[in-house]
């Protein structure tokens, strides 16, 4: 499905990314190389009807608002939100946002997207290939230009294999085996945790309670990989999330010609000890994909995605879950 341009060019937009680690914001005037920004690290809750439009919208209006009194931007009449579990866990997004947005702001046209769209169109833009978002959560797409395909992005309880709270809790498991004296523990990363969150008996009070648990599980990632150049467990952790990553991308990615395929999100930072085995799942899972960088964020993804609304028709698939268009009148 092809959806039609906005009637009103040149007029201003906003996109927001929200993920696990919490909210970044944009302000722009379509055609225009500046853009404003403002980030939150609270991320947006869920709640018995998913995640909870009303908290989103609590975080969204005063940083908006902050933006355009920075940008003079009066009326962003495009909106696009990405957001991270949009598919499973996005009805009331759904049903409340699109008038939520034009209540606060004048918004015409809303445009949700899950976050690996977003993630997908700032890599990629408008082609046929397959993207990775790794950060606190992990979710391969892959579209033909016809559907998406998906693998993953089930959240830190059920999935998101390979991704930061994946890592982050794989070594937290293998601290507390050190404590306990099980086989599969690591006393450099035991000792790790314990400067980083106490002595481990405490640890599942600090962490069970928290609604932020993902990403406080992500923060002991980039201590995994600290310690994988001298510790074998840590090394076969992540060695273990580049093999889940590469199978997830491997589900998605279209089996005709080449098409491109990028990884993006923040877990690359975490530099060698993760990319290396990366780069050899890849080989092996997808020898017939190009591997290439990402030309820009979720942020930009949904930037590009509000650019298209405006000046060209968006030629992305929607689908309805992990890709939405709303008008109003």
């Amino acid at each position: 499905m092809t959806v039609p341009a906005d009637p009103e060019r040149g007029h201003g937009f906003l996109a927001v990314d929200s993920g696990g680690s919490g909210l970044r914001v944009a302000v722009g005037i379509v055609g225009a190389d500046t853009l404003a920004e403002r980030s939150s690290s609270i991320p947006v809750r869920t709640g018995e009807r998913g995640i909870d439009p009303a908290h989103l919208m609590d975080q969204l209006v005063p940083m908006v608002r902050a933006l355009r009194a920075e940008t003079g931007i009066a009326r962003p009449t495009t909106a696009v939100v990405g957001a991270a579990g949009l598919a499973s866990l996005g009805d009331g997004l759904r049903a409340e946002l699109p008038a939520a947005l034009t209540r606060a702001f004048g918004v015409r046209t809303t445009a949700l997207a899950a976050d690996a769209v977003t993630a997908y169109t700032g890599a990629l833009g408008a082609r046929a290939g397959a993207v990775v978002a790794a950060g606190t959560g992990l979710i391969a797409v892959g579209t033909d230009l016809t559907g998406w395909r998906r693998a993953d992005g089930w959240g830190h309880l059920l999935g998101d294999c390979g991704g930061g709270a994946w890592i982050g809790r794989a070594g937290l498991e293998a601290a507390l085996r050190a404590h306990d004296g099980r086989p599969g523990g690591s006393a450099r990363l035991l000792a790790r945790a314990e400067e980083r969150f106490g002595p481990m008996p405490g640890l599942p009070g600090l962490l069970y309670p928290r609604p932020d648990r993902a990403a406080v599980l992500a923060s002991f990632a980039p201590e995994v990989a600290g310690c994988a150049e001298h510790d074998p467990v840590a090394s076969g952790i992540l060695r273990a999330a580049a093999r889940h990553l590469a199978e997830s991308a491997a589900a998605v990615c279209p089996t005709d010609g080449e098409p491109p395929f990028a990884v993006t999100g923040g877990l690359l930072r975490l530099g060698a000890p993760l990319l290396v085995p990366l780069a050899e799942e890849v080989a092996e899972r997808l020898p017939h994909a190009r591997r290439v960088e990402a030309e820009g964020d979720p942020l930009r993804g949904a930037v590009r995605i509000a650019a298209d609304l405006a000046d060209g028709g968006l030629a992305l698939p929607v689908d309805g879950m992990l890709l939405s268009v709303t008008r109003r009148t």
